[in-house]
């Protein structure tokens, strides 16, 4: 819990300090920020269960923190967020997958198509 909470501090001085500068760009992120998690045709909490998934994917421990928190604020169960932390599971297996594909294509090309696994 002390990297959560410190996390969570780190964010508030952070915030407050570029409140502080009067920060035109902060000003304009906390606006995409409040427009993009808006409801819209999607509802806030599912918003924010797909930014739960992106920030595992992206291995963004605060912005983890921040979403899962707000997606629990906006009705989210547990049982949703952890699903969400799943589809990130095969999302981050998936593009492994993918490059293993060009690596069987490697293989061909330095062994032979015709090549097999345990033909020495």
């Amino acid at each position: 819990m002390d990297r959560i909470d410190q996390l969570v501090r780190q964010r508030k001085w952070a915030t407050g300090r570029l409140i502080r500068y009067n920060s035109k760009v902060f000003k304009i992120i906390q606006q995409l920020e409040e427009a993009t998690f808006a409801d819209g045709a999607l509802p806030r909490k599912t918003k924010e269960l797909i930014a739960v998934g992106i920030s595992v994917i992206t291995n963004c421990e605060s912005c983890m923190q921040w979403h899962i928190d707000q997606a629990a604020k906006s009705g989210a169960s547990e049982r949703e967020i952890l699903e969400a932390v799943e589809v990130a599971f095969e999302m981050g297996i998936g593009p492994a997958t993918v490059n293993g594909r060009f690596a069987l294509e490697v293989m061909d090309s330095v062994f032979g198509e015709a090549a097999r696994l345990g033909d020495d």
